[in-house]
């Protein structure tokens, strides 16, 4: 078994160990639940990787939003070089679900586009798992929603080993039942292709390499790893285990049981909607369930077949359904769960069920799907929270649930850099855009960053074209951004594209923005949601990674939510002061990391500027080809899928001519 190993620069200080001690020995006791409360800046993801370390378990991280999730596994990858770091998020670019709205009498079809790199990333994921037990998941709460059975997973399996004797044929089958289709002109991810004797197979979880195999007769002779661009020969193999296209994927067997059991609920249903004089209902299901089946039995697929996902994976009505977590369980013993900004993750968890059913109860009454459909959900909050895993619930600011659950809350408060929360100041909040204004316009000179809170989407779009027209480069967020958009704008406003960064809820848990020097929250005595001691505290700690770091609350008075996180900011403050001056530290800024070739530079120009093109020799064509792939394969790598699609969409330009 691979063990876990840490590679970094730095070692534990501050209260990094006591926290990794205390955290580490709980879980090896036996402890379920436990909580880490780090304060911003403290190093949370280094105590993190260092428990995993420490526990040697297999460990999915969760949290509740892609940005987040995407810097966890950059920052993971970095910390694991020599361990299986995996991402696990939504496969959607975009996703619009199916919904009926009776008032209007207005149904809605689904609607989506999926990212073939994200898709890659997740089968990688589920791939690993079953193959290693170095794997770190980073998910998102997609893991939450049902998968295949892993069981059916890993029986969808083929191992081919040299000087073992396959047939041929048999082989063949055997991938197009695992979801692989033969492509001999356009071999690409999750096709495979023959020529005589040798079987080319690219795994659906590959980024860019494939498998061949040869064989001499019936015997398999070598089996070789290639580079899927150059077809250049990577490594000799003695034995390959080849996963299916998607965890979905059933057997034909199964997948025939699957048809009766639903042509016997749809019968029973039809009844039931006839026996209540629901004639619209009944012909309206009718139709559409046994188009569905007719699909499902010509191709072993159809338009929304995660809805029959009770029927395929064989479980019973209510039965819990499988996720991601069930690939941890499948095939280790223990693992450990980390949520990560649990004060905002587990509310999120408990409330996906309830708005998932709300959703389908509708299509399931007015016949547009069958009650099985209800089973197709996310886990329910009770399912998530009573796993066999370890949980370590991580937060600046835990909720009650996760203290009384924790055996050990392990408190984080010393930052090994030594740098203090921020100082509050509190400003009358007439004029508070001009006021604030100024303040921006001294931060940015110094050419430091500003983030600005407030309390609705129209107000941000208005506040940052005020500040637009003053001369400040300024951006604003909100929850419309796509998760590729956010990262770019968080990337633009660490390089120095802009300055100031407005937004309402997205600003708050585990941006992690150095440059910030101030924090502004306008309207800090609207109690509410975005007001809270948890909203506020956490917004704070924005600016708690800069040794200038300073926060404005904008107010007509002091609230008990203001007074509480001033109190609380007051108390952290005295505390890392203390072990300041107890060990000699002078503040310093957080130091991240950032790629500053973020620009990629525009291959397709090389490519579509040259005159007739076609003309040009097949070696250079190679060559331009080469250089788009290497610029694709860093554009995913970075998590900028936009820029992804649009490189792969100009190789595959290149490979027509």
């Amino acid at each position: 078994m691979a063990k876990f190993k840490v590679e970094s620069e730095y070692s534990p200080a501050g209260d990094q160990p006591k926290a990794i001690e205390a955290l580490s020995k709980s879980i090896q006791d036996g402890n379920q639940y436990n909580t880490l409360l780090g304060v911003t800046g403290s190093g949370k993801t280094y105590t993190m990787a260092k428990v995993i370390e420490k526990t040697q378990k297999p460990t999915l991280i969760m949290t509740h939003n892609k940005t987040l999730a995407a810097q966890l596994y950059s920052e993971f990858k970095q910390f694991f070089p020599n361990n299986h770091v995996e991402y696990f998020i939504s496969y959607y670019d975009y996703y619009q679900p199916e919904a009926y709205i009776p008032r209007s009498d207005l149904f809605i079809e689904k609607d989506s586009s999926i990212n073939a790199e994200l898709e890659r990333l997740r089968l990688s994921a589920t791939a690993s798992l079953l193959s290693f037990d170095d794997v770190i998941v980073i998910a998102s709460v997609s893991a939450n929603y049902g998968l295949g059975n892993p069981e059916e997973y890993k029986a969808m399996v083929q191992r081919i080993e040299v000087g073992f004797e396959y047939s041929q044929r048999e082989f063949l089958l055997k991938l197009v039942e695992m979801g692989y289709k033969r492509n001999d002109k356009f071999f690409d991810r999750s096709d495979f292709r023959v020529n005589g004797d040798v079987i080319d197979i690219f795994p659906a979880y590959y980024e860019d390499e494939f498998i061949r195999v040869e064989f001499f007769g019936d015997e398999v002779e070598t089996i070789t790893k290639h580079e899927y661009l150059t077809n250049d020969k990577v490594k000799e193999l003695d034995e390959v285990i080849i996963y299916s296209v998607n965890p979905f994927v059933v057997s034909n067997d199964k997948l025939a049981t699957a048809v009766k059991q639903i042509e016997e609920e749809l019968e029973e249903r039809l009844i039931n909607l006839k026996a209540n004089d629901k004639l619209v209902e009944h012909q309206r299901l009718k139709q559409r369930v046994e188009f569905d089946l007719e699909m499902i039995e010509g191709t072993g697929m159809c338009k929304g077949i995660e809805n029959y996902a009770r029927h395929l994976t064989g479980q019973k009505p209510g039965e819990t359904p499988y996720s991601l977590m069930n690939y941890f369980e499948s095939m280790h013993e223990e693992f450990l769960l980390i949520v990560d900004e649990s004060h905002v993750s587990l509310p999120q968890f408990r409330g996906m069920h309830a708005a998932d059913r709300s959703r389908k109860e509708v299509l399931v009454d007015y016949g547009f799907r069958l009650p099985s459909a209800l089973d197709n959900r996310p886990l329910k909050f009770d399912e998530f929270i009573s796993r066999k895993a370890s949980y370590l619930f991580v937060s600046a600011t835990p909720n009650e649930l996760e203290i009384e659950k924790s055996a050990v809350v392990a408190e984080q408060i010393i930052r090994p850099t030594g740098l203090l929360d921020p100082k509050i100041e509190i400003m009358d909040s007439e004029h508070q855009v001009e006021k604030l204004f100024d303040e921006v316009k001294r931060v940015v000179e110094k050419d430091e960053r500003v983030l600005i809170t407030v309390l609705t989407k129209k107000m941000a779009e208005e506040l940052a074209s005020y500040y637009s027209d003053l001369g400040i480069k300024v951006k604003y967020m909100h929850s419309e951004i796509d998760a590729i958009e956010r990262n770019q704008i968080i990337r633009e406003l660490r390089l120095g594209e802009f300055d100031v960064l407005i937004g309402i809820n997205l600003l708050r848990e585990g941006l992690d923005i150095p440059e910030t020097s101030l924090v502004a929250i306008l309207d800090a005595d609207k109690e509410g949601f975005l007001r809270s001691r948890t909203s506020l505290i956490q917004t704070i700690g924005r600016a708690a990674r800069n040794q200038n770091g300073r926060v404005i609350l904008f107010a007509k008075r002091i609230t008990n939510s203001m007074q509480f996180a001033i109190d609380e900011t007051a108390r952290r403050r005295e505390l890392q002061e203390a072990h300041n001056k107890k060990h000699g530290i002078t503040p310093t800024s957080t130091k991240r990391r950032l790629d500053q070739n973020l620009k990629l530079e525009e291959y397709d120009d090389l490519a579509w500027k040259k005159d007739k093109m076609e003309k040009m020799p097949a070696a250079e064509r190679k060559k331009i080809l080469i250089e788009l792939n290497k610029q694709m394969k860093k554009a995913a790598k970075d998590l900028n899928f936009e820029e992804a699609i649009r490189l792969r969409d100009e190789i595959d330009k290149v490979k027509k001519i």
